[in-house]
């Protein structure tokens, strides 16, 4: 048996390092990979700003001055870090955790299913992002005194 000819074989693929500036930019990724990156984004968001998180629900339960403490962190600030920024981190730990849910929820009802077809990968992801960005935006309002 003789090997084939080199023009009857078909090609390899090549393979190539990327360029990180040059090809990423113009890469699409999915709706999918795009909530699974930020559901890993959000729980690291959480985790790292746990400190805060434990200084907001101490202060809030500890006792009427403290309250009173707290709730002047929101409004005028703490230091030199206005009430804004707080708000504002306030905010991200609302996302982080709203979008973790969801997105979690997500994987669970895949596994539990297992719809993993690549239109309700597509339809779920799409339904986590506007779900978890509406809830933040209405919390948001609330939180920055819009109602």
């Amino acid at each position: 048996m003789s090997a084939p000819s080199s023009s009857t074989r078909p090609k390899r693929p090549e393979f190539r390092n990327i360029n990180a500036f040059k090809d990423l930019p113009s890469y699409r990724l999915p709706v999918a990979g795009i909530v699974s990156i930020l559901h890993r984004v959000s729980g690291a968001l959480m985790f790292l700003l746990m400190p805060f998180i434990i200084w907001m629900f101490d202060t809030s339960i500890s006792s009427e001055i403290s309250f009173a403490r707290f709730t002047s962190v929101f409004t005028i600030g703490a230091g030199f870090v206005p009430g804004w920024f707080v708000k504002l981190v306030a905010l991200s730990i609302i996302w982080a955790f709203l979008h973790h849910l969801i997105a979690g929820l997500r994987h669970l009802w895949m596994d539990a299913r297992h719809a993993v077809t690549k239109e309700f990968g597509k339809s779920s992801a799409i339904f986590t992002l506007v779900l978890s960005v509406g809830l933040t935006l209405v919390l948001g309002a609330k939180l920055f005194g819009v109602y």
